[in-house]
């Protein structure tokens, strides 16, 4: 089994910045593509970012020029900093990494972590 566990996540004002954190751990031999999605309210999860095992990104165009995503291999763990936020930026943020948890699984599998809030006041 594989665990996501975030943090990071919290209130902030219109403007301001936060960094989210998700570290992967469990049975692990490698992590292809991580990602961070978000879902609002009454919404569906959307996609906001990802980056793969060679650090190709891609953002949701909402988010370019404000969000970076990054991973630290060594520590199977995503990060994404998020700057110049904005009230429609609020919602439960999940993070999601395909793994392969064996050297002869041949398929990756994804997992999800637990959500972590953001809140952008105006």
């Amino acid at each position: 089994q594989v665990q996501l566990v975030e943090s990071g996540g919290g209130l902030v004002q219109a403007g301001g910045s936060l960094r989210l954190s998700c570290a992967a751990s469990g049975s692990i031999f490698s992590i292809n593509v991580m990602g961070w999605y978000r879902q609002a309210p009454g919404q569906q999860r959307q996609l906001v970012a990802i980056i793969n095992s060679g650090g190709t990104t891609n953002y949701v165009d909402s988010v370019k020029g404000r969000f970076t995503i990054s991973r630290d291999h060594a520590k199977n763990t995503v990060y994404l900093q998020m700057n110049s936020l904005k009230p429609a930026d609020t919602a439960v943020y999940y993070c999601q990494a395909s793994v392969r948890s064996r050297w002869d699984d041949r398929d990756y599998r994804d997992y999800w972590g637990q959500g972590t809030q953001v809140s952008v006041s105006s």
